[in-house]
């Protein structure tokens, strides 16, 4: 299965409980991972990760099914047509 280009947002409440999973789980698949941003929202109390993905469908989904199981944790997923090797 060939390689895609794709984002990842996610959107985490209580980040106090969750950040040590969130962060595991991200290093453990950094080789997926070309870019992140985080940004808090006090204001809101959440924090908001972006993250833009090089990985196959698989690959990509494995984390987002990891980071979407975490309590607090929501995310959307999106990739593109766009191939690589």
């Amino acid at each position: 299965m060939k390689k895609r280009i794709g984002s990842v947002a996610i959107v985490v409440k209580k980040r106090e409980k969750v950040s040590n999973q969130i962060n595991k789980i991200l290093s453990k698949n950094a080789d997926c991972i070309i870019g992140r941003m985080g940004i808090p929202s006090a204001e809101h109390g959440l924090s908001m990760i972006s993250l833009i993905v090089e990985g196959t469908p698989d690959e990509i989904g494995a984390i987002t099914g990891q980071l979407g199981s975490l309590p607090g944790v929501n995310l959307k997923s999106a990739l593109t047509s766009v191939e690589v090797e």
